[in-house]
């Protein structure tokens, strides 16, 4: 599995369109609370089922699409933050150290 990177507010209407389920992560490259969170993530790639899409926001540099994913999924903006979307809507989302994989993949078996 690889970050598909998060660029355009076009993805996240393809998101939001699309079938399934869909992971957003918004990573702040200068914080070390994310780095940590990235991370964990991806040492857990195995987890996750294989044809889930995981998309990376590189927020220092896509500040406003970040504010679209509030908007759009109607959740309060947190750096480091973890979406999880099923059909368009987000069903799930933390943040910070609360980041992981196994409590993102339970909630895709509810």
């Amino acid at each position: 599995m690889e970050w598909i990177e998060l660029t355009s507010e076009e993805q996240l209407q393809q998101i939001k369109q699309k079938q399934g389920y869909s992971i957003i992560f918004k990573h702040s490259t200068r914080c070390s609370i994310s780095l940590f969170a990235k991370k964990r993530v991806e040492q857990d790639w195995a987890e996750l089922p294989p044809n889930t899409e995981v998309y990376y926001l590189d927020l220092l540099n896509y500040r406003p699409i970040s504010s679209a994913i509030a908007d759009i999924f109607q959740v309060y903006h947190q750096s480091p933050q973890l979406l999880l979307i099923k059909n368009g809507e987000c069903i799930y989302e933390t943040s910070h150290g609360e980041i992981n994989v196994t409590d993102t993949v339970e909630q895709m078996t509810l």
